[in-house]
């Protein structure tokens, strides 16, 4: 898991978290007059996130210093995970311009995992 930085003080803040799942198309089964697909999730990252609500310009600005080093921090972090491992990457059978679809999700309040975000 991937933390974010820690809340800028005097500021409000909110806890979150999203879910990114990556998935591999494979050619499921020959119906009567069709073929179908199916996607297989090979990957799932959670990521914690945290929202800041800053009430004046200096905590913003404080806040925006923050944010772009947890974000720097964060995507070496990613980088070096994905470099190190690599087995379980499963090959690419398609010229797609994306052969690894993906989603995104964020929960909603009171549901779970019930709210997608974004996904292709």
């Amino acid at each position: 898991m991937i933390r974010s930085v820690e809340s800028t003080p005097g500021a409000s803040s909110a806890k979150t978290q999203i879910a990114v799942q990556f998935f591999e198309k494979k050619q499921k089964r020959k119906a009567w007059f069709s073929t179908k697909d199916e996607e297989v999730c090979w990957e799932q990252w959670l990521l914690d996130i945290t929202l800041l609500y800053p009430r004046t310009e200096s905590q913003r600005t404080e806040a925006r210093k923050d944010m772009e080093s947890a974000l720097q921090l964060a995507i070496l972090k990613i980088i070096d995970i994905v470099n190190n491992n690599k087995d379980h990457i499963p090959p690419i059978t398609t010229s797609d311009y994306n052969p690894f679809p993906y989603k995104i999700f964020v929960p909603q309040k009171g549901d779970n995992w019930g709210g997608r975000f974004f996904s292709t």
